[in-house]
This record gives C-alpha cells, structure tokens and sequence, in this order.
C-alpha cells in the first residue's frame, strides 16, 4: 500500500504563484509608505523566552493561556536544557524587548515596522491561519522625544488610512476609542466585575472566565447570544480621567483636520494587557463577520513591565492574509509578465540564447528562456501563455547576421532589429 501523502499541516497553507505576485506588491507599497513616514525596518527571532509573552501580553488572554506554541527546549548546552520557548504570537512584544536590550532609547523617538510571520494554535477561520503573517509597526521612545504625545498617536492611524487608499481598498471603516489609563482600567474592572456577576452565567463559557479574570475582554465576545447583555455593560468613557480625555480629544482633532473620518465605538477595546489610551480598528465589510483587516492601539507601561525605562508607544498590527482577501476583490493580476520570449531554433542556440538573455537581464528586462529541441510554434504559444511581450527568435542565420526576428505578440508584426538596438525596441513597447 503506498504511503498516504504527506499534506500541509491543518491551519496552515502554502503560498503560491500568483498569489505571491500580490503578496509582494502588498510588501512593496507597504515598504514605500513607511519610508515616506521615516519609519525603518527591525527583525525579530521568530521565537523567544515565553516569559516575554506572558509578562506582555498577560497570562490570562486567550493568546497565552490557549494559543501559544511553547515547547522546553532540550537542547546540549546546560544553559539551555529546560529553558521554554514560544514560536511568536505577536512582535510588539519582540520589539519592546529589543528596544531595551540593544537600548535604542539612545536613538530618542524609534520608528519601527516589520513584516513576517507569527503562530497561534486558534481555530482556522476565513483568512485566519495557525501561521499567520503581519504587517506591523511601533513608535517608542521616552517621554522627552515625545512619545507619549497624541500626535503621535494621529500620525500612526493617518499612515494606516494613507496605506489602505494607496492599495485601492475602499469603504474601510476606522474604530476609534480610548481604554484609559492603568488606574482607570483598575476602576473599570471593578465595575465590569460588579455588573457582570449577576449575568455571567447566562453567558459563553469563555465570558464567564473572562467575567473574574480579565473583565475588560468580554468586549471581545463574537458569541450572537452574549451581545445584547454585553450592549448593558458600562462604558469606559465614563471612568477615564482628564488627562485621558484630553489625550483623546487631541488625537481626534488632528484626525479631522488632516480629513482622517472615524467612528467612536465605546465598547472597542483590544486583546491584550499592554494597550492603554488610544484603541483602533479599521474593518472592511469583504472579510465577513470578522472584518477587522488590522488594530493598534498604545501601549505606555509596556517597557517597565518588562524591567526597561519608561519608553510610552504606539503600534498596530496588519493581518496580511486577510489584508490580502481585501485586495483581491479589487486588484487584477499582478504578476510581472516577460518583456521577451526567447526561441531558441536549431542545435547550439541555447548557448546563443544564454548569452543573449544574460545581456538583456542585465538590463532589467524580464526574460524567459525556450529550448532549442521546441518548433516555433510551440515557443510562440508557450510565450503567447506566458503573456510575454514579444518573442525574440534566435538561430543560426540570427547570430550570424547580427539581426534578430522581433515578433510582438499582440499585433503580430514581426520586424528585424539589429543586436545593438534590441533593448531599446524592447523598452519602447
């Protein structure tokens, strides 16, 4: 009995040509926006010490207690044995971390994105996989370089609404809130907690851990049944104090002024432990019930949580996958086509061809290589599948006159042109 065949592991998937086409076009623009907002790229491991993630992103989330992969690693060195690691749920997390041990607040204010893949073991949903990729980015650094400043806060969501029109995404939704401070949302836990006991039990399982755990993420629920005792709940706009108001109030009034629209949803709140202030979400209605494409928020506390100095940031995260669902219903294909074709005919015209594409490639053309063994009908219709521009014919008459048969495959003309002129015939289209 043969052996069955070896699949790709549930809630993972490969990705293909060409779909990647949109994938690094995605990557391209992203790249140019951000350095047209001076933001410089870091690289993270893909794993870390699982401490990292439980002192960041709180022990009792889903993301912790249920999603992480973690593992103790056995490996030859004393130092090592015994030590536990986490494949990344996240890399806000990463990046705080690297900021205090390679001590970049000696840069003053850091503008940082990254871009690769992270890992949860949740169930796999529409654009949701157990190896996900991000698009994200952190603006850190101490007070005095002005990180904790709203227009820092503003600059970071105007980059997002900046991105998503410069990708043709359009009807996006930007959600916008502030959860306060750590003292407000020590208040607003207790009042969660009060109003949540009487009802809890009437709720999903997962509401009523998070009802005495961590209170605050019961605005996470998606369960229908829990949403109408959930819409009774406080508001957390009633216990913010007047340096949250204000801080909210000014990243609102630069939103308006540079044209940025947003909707005030009180009950947004974000997943993790580390957020503060200011909370967004922008969503499009092509993802289904799980609309958000990507969410930030700021994260003040987060680097003397984890032993540095006070470095108050802001960041967001981009789920690429379903970034890219959004795009698909607006973008055709982009995966770059052949500018040529080259038909090599007749023995010791694949050593002609070589050379020839190699001087055409040096020239930043896109050049695909026939084979000497096909007719010439088989290598126009394999360059007319390719979607080549032209196809260049090359044999033994070609090479030794110097002039190459030069056929444009949409209108059919075919013309001779000299060796030396080839590549600008070729960029004139």
């Amino acid at each position: 009995m043969a052996d069955p065949k070896i699949k790709a592991v549930r809630g993972t998937r490969d990705l293909l040509p060409p779909e990647t086409a949109l994938w690094n076009h995605l990557e391209s623009v992203v790249r140019d926006v951000f350095r047209a907002y001076n933001f410089q790229e870091i690289r993270t491991p893909i794993f870390e010490e699982t401490q990292l993630f439980v002192r960041s992103v709180g022990e009792e989330t889903d993301v912790v207690s249920k999603e992480m992969y973690t593992w103790e690693d056995r490996g030859r060195a004393a130092s090592d044995h015994g030590q536990s690691l986490t494949l990344r749920p996240e890399s806000t997390a990463s990046t705080v971390r690297a900021y205090i041990e390679h001590k970049l607040w000696d840069r003053g204010l850091n503008k940082l994105y990254y871009i690769g893949p992270q890992f949860r073991r949740e169930r796999p949903q529409k654009g949701r996989y157990r190896q996900f990729y991000q698009i994200g980015a952190e603006v850190i650094g101490p007070p005095s370089a002005g990180s904790e400043s709203p227009a820092r806060d503003a600059e970071v969501i105007e980059l997002l609404a900046a991105l998503l029109d410069r990708l043709g995404i359009k009807n996006w939704t930007l959600e916008l809130n502030s959860i306060g401070c750590a003292n407000d949302r020590a208040a607003y836990n207790e009042a969660l907690r009060a109003a949540l006991a009487p009802v809890k039990d009437k709720m999903c399982a997962d509401c009523q851990r998070r009802a005495v755990t961590n209170p605050l993420r019961v605005f996470d629920c998606k369960v229908p049944e829990d949403q109408p005792l959930i819409a009774t709940l406080p508001l957390i706009s009633q216990y913010l104090d007047e340096p949250c108001q204000k801080h909210f109030a000014a990243v609102k009034e630069i939103l308006k002024s540079v044209g940025v629209d947003f909707v005030e949803n009180l009950r947004l709140v974000r997943g993790l432990d580390y957020y503060m202030r200011t909370t967004f979400e922008f969503t499009h209605g092509a993802l289904g019930a799980q609309n958000a494409i990507l969410g930030g928020g700021r994260y003040d506390g987060l680097s003397e949580s984890l032993g540095g100095p006070q470095a108050p940031g802001i960041g967001f995260a981009i789920g690429e996958d379903r970034l890219i669902l959004a795009l698909q219903e607006t973008m055709g294909d982009v995966q770059p086509k052949p500018d040529v074709y080259i038909a090599p005919l007749g023995e010791g015209m694949n050593r002609e061809s070589a050379r020839l594409a190699r001087e055409l490639r040096r020239e930043n053309l896109i050049v695909e290589l026939g084979d000497e063994t096909f007719r010439l009908k088989k290598s126009l219709e394999t360059a007319s599948k390719l979607g080549a521009r032209y196809a260049l014919i090359v044999g033994e008459n070609e090479v030794k006159s110097g002039e190459f048969a030069l056929k444009n495959l949409a209108t059919g003309q075919q013309v001779s042109v000299p060796r030396p002129e080839l590549i600008t015939r070729i960029r004139q289209g």
